[in-house]
């Protein structure tokens, strides 16, 4: 600030801004539509997700991990337990069928983030239909999520050591259902947005991340494999049912520009979308034949009477939809429930630290599409 000319103009962007996806404050240093520098403010909606999970025992704090990306609160919430139950030792003795009920509903969630990712993106560009047809899709999502946990948002649904409830009767040949609606969608979609030359235009070369600098800002999740690296943890660490399922790690390829520039981040997202539905197609195959549903079976079996693990630091990562989504844990105690320290790993927080680099010497214009292009959530960020 103290470096800029006399002719530049320093511009506030947000925090109540429609394009900063949430209370961002963007401090810009333009010269005329030229920005020379981006300072991202933080802070606006802190949570204090790590001060609440270092007051509550282990199963307490679930309906906070909800609130950080509220986009996908499943995953949030399936890396917590995940990280609880190594902890205690559990996590070989979970059941099949909670494993790939897991796994279906996180990827339902992740499928409803992308569609908000892309929609928000294209009314960021200036094309209104594909927002409001992503909406229309999402909300299928959130109908049957609604129907398995009884929220539509917050869920609270995967639980240390097993599940909310069973999933209801009739769930698995209505998320077929969906799966076989919503798959000519995503090809109007395409035809609508992604293969629209106006929207080429506007995010080809737009916001170019080399990979070596999405590294080195320890970026992760599409912003990452955008910029043409296959690095995805369901594939990495082989968690919970994702070793035994079939799908490809999109990247970006530079198909209509330069590899990692906007639209290559926003394809990885869409191509995604399509792994996920081949994801859920065979978590159905596996819940309605050998996994299927018994009437003795309990999903709550597993759960433990008290949640105390050995005394040991411990960290848990899982891809979420933006990304790494990490808990570091020190648990100093075997006679406690309640961690001595949480530290969460919010993947859109090093997502968003990297648009100080993205944004010099572009476009005013060409800074809110490589905004809408890291797809971050505030309550990630400020945690």
């Amino acid at each position: 600030m103290a470096d800029a000319a006399v002719e530049d103009m320093v511009l506030n962007m947000g925090p109540q801004h429609p394009s900063t996806h949430g209370v961002l404050r963007l401090e810009l240093i333009t010269d005329g539509e030229i920005v020379k520098e981006v300072i991202p403010h933080i802070g606006y909606l802190h949570r204090c997700f790590e001060k609440h999970a270092e007051s509550l025992t282990y199963q307490q704090t679930i309906p906070f991990t909800d609130r950080m990306d509220y986009l996908a609160s499943m995953n949030n919430s399936h890396a917590w337990v995940m990280g609880v139950e190594r902890m205690l030792g559990i996590d070989k003795d979970i059941p099949k069928r909670i494993e790939y009920i897991r796994v279906l509903v996180c990827e339902l969630n992740r499928i409803a983030s992308h569609l908000i990712a892309i929609g928000t993106y294209g009314i960021d560009i200036g094309a209104f239909t594909p927002f409001l047809w992503c909406f229309r899709d999402r909300e299928h999502i959130m109908g049957m999520l609604e129907w398995a946990s009884g929220s539509r948002m917050l869920y609270n649904y995967i639980w240390v050591g097993g599940l909310f409830y069973d999933l209801p009767v009739g769930f698995e040949e209505r998320c077929r259902e969906f799966v076989d609606y919503f798959r000519p969608k995503m090809v109007e979609l395409n035809r609508l947005l992604t293969d629209n030359q106006i929207f080429i235009s506007r995010t080809a070369n737009v916001g170019v991340l080399p990979l070596d600098v999405a590294i080195n800002y320890g970026c992760s999740g599409p912003v990452l494999r955008g910029s043409g690296l296959k690095y995805d943890l369901r594939r990495i660490d082989n968690y919970s049912a994702y070793p035994e399922l079939e799908f490809d790690v999109p990247i970006g390829t530079g198909k209509m520009g330069t590899v990692g520039d906007c639209w290559d981040r926003y394809k990885v997202r869409v191509d995604e979308i399509d792994e996920s539905l081949k994801i859920i197609g065979q978590c159905l195959d596996r819940l309605q034949k050998e996994l299927k549903r018994t009437p003795d079976f309990d999903p709550r079996a597993k759960l433990p009477r008290k949640l105390t693990p050995k005394p040991q630091d411990y960290y848990i990562r899982a891809e979420g939809t933006k990304g790494e989504l990490g808990f570091y844990f020190i648990h100093d105690s075997d006679r406690k429930e309640i961690p001595f320290r949480v530290k969460s790993r919010g993947p859109s927080f090093c997502n968003l630290s990297v648009l100080e680099e993205l944004g010099k010497g572009v476009m005013i214009a060409d800074l809110i599409a490589t905004i809408g292009s890291l797809d971050f959530v505030l309550g990630e960020v400020d945690r």
